[in-house]
């Protein structure tokens, strides 16, 4: 990942979390020329997508645990501390909707809504 999207405020991360993964990455390699790279996960697996050689986001199969969310594209952006962050949301009247939680071998995130109800997930990365 380019150094400048792991800086705090930085977005770094998009990702497709949907009904049907291999249909929405038939669907993008023919609209937009993506690559995928299959990285499999607990019970399930990612796929990282490459445009240009550059890995720049994901998509994976929508999990059973957020209950009936519809697909949908969500983005990262990097934070210094996503504990500290995720304690700022709440004092900011937003709403934590995934508390921040590790992902083995990329970092830590959290998915929060704004006052207004909008969506943002917030990552640190592991330093390597």
């Amino acid at each position: 990942m380019e150094e400048r999207l792991l800086k705090h405020g930085m977005f770094s991360w998009n990702e497709l979390m949907t009904t049907d993964g291999a249909g929405a990455r038939k669907f993008y390699e023919q609209l937009l020329g993506w690559k995928f790279t299959e990285f499999p996960m607990e019970g399930m697996s990612y796929w990282v997508i490459k445009a240009g050689g550059d890995e720049v986001g994901g998509i994976m199969n929508i999990p059973p645990e957020p209950g009936g969310i519809p697909p949908h594209w969500g983005v990262y952006v990097t934070v210094d501390n996503v504990d500290a962050s995720a304690k700022k949301v709440q004092e900011l009247v937003g709403r934590i909707m995934v508390p921040p939680t590790d992902i083995p071998e990329v970092g830590r995130f959290c998915v929060f809504h704004d006052p207004q109800g909008a969506v943002l997930s917030l990552i640190t990365y592991l330093k390597k």
